[in-house]
């Protein structure tokens, strides 16, 4: 017996390091990164922890594949995406965000409950539970091979895309007068409206960006799974939610790699994990997202209980 877990355990290192598998958890890490960007974006600036994220993201992937089914060019399915989804965010940030920003955070915390089950019965209604099929995309999920590893281009591309938006975002946020209220909201909301900070102004600016990093993430999936559902999506923010609060939800930058570190850890154990054990990786991974919040229940990112600063 002992036998045979030892050369499990071995065999499950083995993939877990091998170059194939690292490669493709970092990609995984970097889409992952980029919708926790969107969610502690919020968070920081409206203390809004926003559950309807991932709908957002549903509505751009369908959005691509109504396109696709039409067939219309790569460059239009993706503006309809993006289209869509700054929409609805901004629908969202005017009808129900700004009207509730002064009650407590579970009244908030409920209302971005009701408009994720709203938006996802829509999407029931309107496409059906088999969905629509995006396939305009699908060259970028083609590998590309460096020496002995198969990298494919949607990991390129999503690893590239997550480092230029967060340049951009800390340049937005350290270099403008825009960026220069959003942390000031971050830190003390109601003193900054008092020395001129325009709140409507602030929380929709952060809500678009969120939305435009939506409709990218619904890019990166749609190429990795054409296949969308009135569910797509759902899993991967409740993880991407999960690390956020692993990383810390005090700073952007904590909550950024914590949705880069549990999409890496995903990638990584999904990698190593044999297929007919696939089913054992949520429980894997919630299990490690208890034991860390036991530990260090502030984030593995912070540095002080407390800490105010959130953008």
């Amino acid at each position: 017996m002992n036998e045979v877990l030892a050369s499990g355990l071995t065999d499950f290192l083995d993939d877990a390091v091998n170059l194939q598998v690292q490669v493709d958890a970092i990609g995984l890490g970097a889409i992952f990164a980029l919708m926790a960007v969107g969610i502690g974006l919020v968070f920081g600036v409206m203390r809004l922890v926003n559950f309807a994220y991932g709908q957002l993201i549903m509505a751009g992937a369908f959005a691509i594949a109504f396109a696709s089914e039409r067939g219309w060019p790569v460059a239009a399915a993706i503006a309809l995406c993006f289209a869509v989804v700054l929409t609805l965010s901004l629908a969202m940030e005017r009808a129900v965000f700004r009207p509730l920003r002064t009650q407590s955070a579970a009244v908030m915390l409920i209302a971005t409950f009701a408009v994720s089950f709203l938006l996802q019965s829509i999407a029931l209604l309107w496409f059906g539970p088999l969905g629509k099929t995006a396939t305009s995309l699908v060259q970028l999920n083609r590998p590309v091979s460096v020496g002995s590893v198969d990298i494919r281009k949607i990991t390129i591309v999503a690893i590239a895309t997550a480092a230029i938006c967060l340049a951009l975002l800390v340049l937005l946020l350290n270099r403008t007068s825009i960026g220069l209220h959003m942390r000031a909201a971050a830190m003390d909301a109601p003193t900054a409206r008092m020395l001129g900070v325009r709140a409507n102004m602030v929380s929709t600016v952060s809500v678009l960006i969120a939305g435009a990093l939506a409709a990218l993430v619904a890019v990166l999936l749609t190429v990795q799974f054409p296949t969308v559902t009135p569910t797509f999506a759902l899993q991967e923010t409740i993880l991407v939610l999960a690390g956020v609060v692993v990383g810390g939800m005090s700073r952007l930058l904590s909550a950024t790699l914590g949705g880069f570190l549990i999409g890496y850890v995903s990638g990584l154990l999904g990698g190593a994990l044999p297929s007919s054990q696939s089913q054992y990786l949520p429980s894997l991974l919630f299990g490690l997202v208890i034991l860390v919040l036991l530990l260090r229940p502030d984030g593995l990112f912070t540095r002080h209980r407390g800490l105010v600063e959130r953008v």
